[in-house]
């Protein structure tokens, strides 16, 4: 086989078999993502570039298959009007600032934790009391997780883009799949239905 793939596929397996740390931390996520659908709340998903596309996925997965109300900011007139008037640094918090609520769950996800709109997204969620949870890579101590010192963080043990963000996107979809109970279900799947 290809040195190159060898080398790709036993970083990616190295990256998913260090369990240890990471079986507790996803059941709590699990717990966390319930209770905020059994309160009526909502999981608030926002990421940048590749990020801010995994952030959509698991909100559409989140809604239609497990039945928990969720959303992205996504939306380029959103992200362009926000950016616009104040500043693309501040757009995330301004999203939250508009759409989200004590009750909802707010998650980043950010493969270098050291995007500035990211930051001040997670600054924010902390002084205006919503619960944050963070998925990073990079440098283990990145400032959108030390930023989150008191939430949930999850975090990727690689340098590498692509490897972090298909982890995050591993386990992010395990959870809904913990969620719902099973790996093998119809599309019309919902919690509670």
């Amino acid at each position: 086989m290809n040195t190159f793939i060898d080398g790709y596929l036993h970083e990616y397996k190295r990256l998913l078999d260090a369990t240890e740390n990471i079986t507790g931390p996803l059941e709590n996520l699990t717990s966390k993502l319930v209770e905020c659908h059994n309160i009526g709340g909502s999981v608030c998903l926002l990421g940048n570039g590749g990020s801010a596309a995994l952030a959509s996925h698991v909100a559409v997965d989140l809604a239609k298959n497990a039945g928990i109300r969720a959303i992205n900011f996504n939306e380029s007139t959103l992200i362009t009007c926000l950016a616009n008037d104040f500043g693309y640094e501040d757009w995330m918090q301004e999203a939250l600032r508009l759409y989200s609520a004590r009750k909802d769950l707010i998650v980043l996800i950010s493969s270098s934790g050291r995007s500035p709109n990211h930051i001040k997204a997670a600054q924010w969620c902390v002084e205006n009391d919503r619960e944050l949870i963070t998925f990073t890579g990079m440098d283990q101590n990145n400032p959108l997780k030390q930023a989150n010192s008191i939430g949930l963080n999850f975090w990727v043990d690689s340098k590498a883009y692509n490897h972090i963000e298909l982890t995050h996107q591993f386990w992010l979809l395990m959870v809904i799949d913990m969620i719902i109970g099973k790996t093998i279900y119809q599309s019309d799947n919902r919690l509670n239905a």
